[in-house]
């Protein structure tokens, strides 16, 4: 995983961000909104949205952010990120959003999770993000690229608990905690969330003024 210094950001720059998921744009932006970006979204953008084809979470961010930068030109932020469950030996992992099937359905997910555990005794699994950045070489092309990486571990309840958050939240009991993700304040969520880890070495290496 890279987390070299390569280029940085700083007030007024554009940049998008390269999802099409609503919860992870929303959390995003919320924290890059301090840094005076202009935030743009794939989704809004009508941007294509590439096979997902890497084996890890780092090379599928920066397969997305690379596909964003090329079809807009601009520096271009991917996050993959997923679920790691112990005693399913890492699942779903990189196909976290495709367990919930093509509905998006994460109770379906949820549900495959609890079945699949079945009787196990170790409830443990973590979160996993990577935050990927591709910026344009001036030619149509992707120059300079880093990733950075976080993760928050915690234990799956059943049943699940909350209606805050998105995807796995309800389920997932970070550790140290008595609630879900589902059920903690957005905020609080944010500032400890795998998402968060990953962004605050980002923001160190790459954000004026972080």
């Amino acid at each position: 995983m890279s987390e070299t210094k390569t280029r940085t950001f700083k007030p007024g720059d554009r940049l998008v961000l390269a999802t099409h998921n609503k919860g992870k744009y929303r959390e995003n932006a919320a924290l890059l909104a301090p840094y005076g970006l202009e935030v743009l979204s794939a989704g809004d953008l009508r941007l294509p949205e590439p096979e997902e084809t890497g084996a890890t979470f780092e090379e599928n961010a920066v397969l997305k952010a690379r596909a964003a930068c090329v079809a807009t030109g601009l520096p271009a932020i991917a996050d993959d990120s997923g679920l790691s469950v112990t005693a399913l030996n890492g699942e779903p992992g990189i196909y976290t959003a495709r367990w919930a099937g093509p509905q998006r359905d994460f109770f379906v997910a949820m549900k495959r999770v609890h079945e699949e555990l079945g009787d196990s005794a170790d409830r443990s699994g973590f979160f996993v993000c990577n935050l990927s950045v591709a910026w344009p070489d001036g030619q149509g092309g992707v120059g300079d690229t880093a990733s950075f990486e976080g993760r928050v571990e915690g234990t799956l309840v059943w049943p699940i608990r909350g209606e805050r958050g998105f995807g796995f939240d309800p389920m997932f009991q970070p550790k140290g905690f008595d609630i879900t993700f589902g059920e903690m304040d957005p905020e609080k969520k944010e500032a400890m969330s795998h998402r968060a880890v990953a962004f605050a070495k980002l923001s160190k290496a790459l954000l004026e003024g972080a």
